[in-house]
């Protein structure tokens, strides 16, 4: 992801722009006059990104790519996916069955996987894709109606959980970062923890924060959080926490009869992500390639995400009856799942082509370079019914 920018250097929108973003911001009013006005952050959230029709990821616009508003690992390069489809090949050789992609984006990693898995011998039964965005639904059926039959004939798509559970692996990358989360405040108080949720309340023509009384669930979270941090919160600190993580989960875990899910984000565990120096929280928005901490312009055009407390994720898992069976960061990951093999088999087929040779060590660069996606990014496996080691953590093993 890009780094944060002032809103001032944000690209100007042309008309039907504007007239997209009135028309959500409008609904979003609308949603927040009938509750008295003033709505908690997670259903705001909820609307700006997935209200039907509305919602950044229900219409039109690109998303993903250089003509979008970010660029996730497959879109870098096949040497992601690639290396993700040979630690999926390990685990269908194991357990058989099916793939499952939560999100598939543009398409472009199930296109990847599958050629892989295909140069592997090792394809899965089905390659379903639950997507919830009819728009990006369309753009992977296109993209991938150009694999061979034998590949695009193994894919369909869903818009709910499937009906039976499954044996296989279940993949999300960067999923979890775009569920809807609660905001926070920590107030100092002698004695005690005083915390208040970040609301959304109404202005004239738009929005602002508003500090409204916390849910008992949100409470019991941050009470959970400040328990595992070495000092306390300082006056004034705020924060996100996703409290969705835990039906998710509870909803993925119902579907897995055997297998691994390998969940793919941006995030830390809970003692590093609540630290003193991130008082401002990790709420961050992406419109055209820039970064920025405002959700309240460009309603419904740009991406809204907070880094994913991993901790958190680990424990919905536990309560839901599946195994933490590796957490690592995308770097160590790759690396363990053979990048350096296929690498310098693609270096081998560029030859003497200086330019393929650039490409291909920019590609791998950018996924690897701590100052890239290589340790912001992590991996964390869930599984259940399965106990051969996986490739992917072989080099490194986090704590969570």
């Amino acid at each position: 992801m890009t780094s944060s920018a002032p809103i001032t250097t944000l690209p100007e929108l042309d008309a039907d722009e504007r007239a997209h973003s009135e028309r959500v911001v409008a609904h979003i009013r609308a949603f927040m006059r009938e509750r008295g006005g003033v709505i908690g952050f997670d259903a705001w959230m909820r609307l700006a990104l997935y209200a039907p029709g509305l919602g950044y990821y229900s219409a039109g616009a690109t998303k993903l790519g250089g003509s979008g508003d970010f660029v996730t690992a497959p879109e870098v390069s096949s040497l992601f996916s690639r290396c993700l489809a040979r630690q999926c090949a390990g685990v269908l050789q194991d357990t058989g069955g099916d793939l499952l992609e939560l999100g598939a984006g543009s398409g472009r990693m199930a296109a990847d996987i599958l050629t892989e898995l295909a140069s592997l011998g090792c394809l899965p039964g089905r390659y379903r894709i639950l997507e919830v965005s009819a728009d990006l639904a369309e753009r992977q059926r296109a993209r991938l109606a150009e694999l061979p039959r034998e590949l695009s004939s193994r894919v369909e798509w869903l818009d709910r959980w499937p009906e039976r559970n499954m044996r296989g692996v279940v993949l999300a990358n960067e999923v979890l970062d775009a569920m809807p989360v609660e905001r926070f405040v920590v107030r100092g108080r002698p004695g005690g923890l005083d915390v208040r949720a970040l609301g959304v309340g109404l202005t004239e023509e738009g929005f602002e924060w508003r500090e409204t009384s916390p849910s008992t669930e949100l409470m019991h979270a941050v009470a959970d959080i400040v328990e595992a941090l070495p000092a306390p919160l300082p006056d004034g600190y705020v924060s996100e926490v996703c409290l969705a993580f835990q039906p998710w989960i509870a909803a993925l875990a119902a579907q897995l009869e055997q297998g691994v899910a390998l969940l793919i984000d941006y995030g830390l565990p809970r003692a590093h992500l609540y630290h003193p120096d991130r008082a401002a929280g990790t709420l961050r928005c992406h419109f055209r390639h820039r970064a920025h901490d405002d959700p309240f312009v460009n309603v419904g055009l740009q991406d809204i995400t907070a880094w994913v407390d991993f901790t958190r994720v680990a424990e919905a898992a536990d309560s839901a009856g599946l195994q933490v069976l590796g957490f690592a960061s995308q770097a160590a990951f790759l690396i363990g799942a053979g990048m350096e093999s296929l690498l310098t088999a693609e270096m081998q087929v560029a030859g003497d082509d200086a330019r393929a040779q650039a490409r291909l060590a920019g590609e791998a660069r950018r996924l690897l370079l701590p100052g890239e996606m290589g340790e912001i990014f992590k991996v964390i496996a869930l599984g259940r019914g399965y106990e051969s080691p996986l490739a992917g953590f072989s080099t490194q093993t986090l704590s969570l």
